[in-house]
């Protein structure tokens, strides 16, 4: 089969070009060759969480690979089979050969459809970071992405085992990946119309710091949200994790489908200024009246992972 290529600088020029080249080429078994990978970026090239989800890729789709090392702005993948079910751990620490808090939602992207698509049901335990900063969080997966693919046809079930937070890293989730039904049955959705704001749910958590900080974000938040005059759940939540880490997870709640918004903490930020963003991000989607939307701050719907930016604005602190 010719060997597609393409260009990395495309558009936003980031990790999920690549993502989504290593998930098409598992299912359709169509080699390709990646050239000029996140070349537009501060630290240029294949990152830990980008190693890991080619060699993830690989694993799943026997696929001969080249340039598949940190720091790569070329890769070279050609599967050599179907990819096949199975239970598979990843753990981005093993691949950056350091503690490295890389995106295992990322790499769930990139494996969930090829996994889905087989003859029967995988296993994933993915290890890294749960909930950081330019990726969707766990709670942005669980609310919002893996809903809106049930619907489609796809079987879905996760667990949140250990929060994994910037820079630390060390979370860990588990997924169930299925089908209920024949491939060529899965259903297409229309995602246009979101119908009323039922109501507003969601987590201000917290990892080793003082137990004042998720509950000043939880308490802000539904202060602020109450002019909606819909149902509040907003709780504050200590977390066990390897290293210190705080943000506010809020789901909204439509008819038709859910919206999620995720804020983080750092150093010399206010907990209240982390549950604002977040907050304001969600009214701006709200007054849009759109089905579907992506903020240009920190804080974000996650229907679809949003665009990387330099590692000089990836720096997430707890928030004190």
């Amino acid at each position: 089969m010719e060997v597609l290529t393409l260009d990395g600088s495309y558009g936003e020029g980031g990790g999920q070009i690549l993502r989504t080249a290593l998930s098409l080429s598992a299912v359709t078994m169509r080699p390709f060759c990646l050239t000029n990978i996140r070349v537009g970026r501060r630290n240029p090239g294949i990152l830990p969480q980008h190693l890991s989800a080619v060699r993830a890729a690989a694993m799943i789709s026997g696929a001969v690979v080249s340039g598949d090392r940190l720091g790569s702005t070329e890769l070279s993948f050609s599967p050599t089979h179907p990819s096949k079910s199975g239970s598979y751990i990843f753990d981005v620490a093993e691949t950056a050969e350091r503690g490295s808090a890389g995106s295992v939602s990322l790499i769930l992207q990139t494996l969930l459809v090829p996994l889905a698509l087989t003859n029967r049901a995988s296993t994933l335990v993915l290890r890294g970071g749960t909930h950081v900063e330019w990726s969707p969080s766990f709670d942005d997966l669980v609310n919002a992405y893996f809903p809106a693919l049930r619907q489609i046809g796809f079987r879905i079930n996760a667990e949140l085992k250990r929060w994994g937070w910037y820079p630390v890293g060390n979370g860990e989730i588990c997924c169930e990946i299925g089908i209920d039904r024949d491939p060529a049955q899965l259903s297409a959705m229309r995602m246009t119309e979101r119908g009323p704001l039922r109501q507003i749910a969601g987590t201000a958590a917290a990892a080793n710091l003082p137990a004042h900080i998720p509950q000043r974000m939880a308490d802000r938040a539904r202060a602020s949200l109450g002019d909606l005059c819909v149902p509040l759940h907003i709780l504050p939540q200590r977390v066990t994790a390897a290293g210190p880490g705080a943000g506010i997870f809020l789901v909204a709640e439509y008819q038709n489908m859910a919206a999620t918004f995720s804020g983080y903490g750092r150093l010399g930020k206010p907990s209240e200024t982390v549950a604002d963003e977040v907050v304001g991000a969600l009214r701006d989607h709200h007054a849009s009246n759109g089905a579907a939307f992506i903020s240009p701050t920190n804080s974000c719907c996650r229907y679809h992972s949003r665009p990387e930016l330099p590692s000089s604005r990836r720096r997430g602190r707890p928030a004190i």
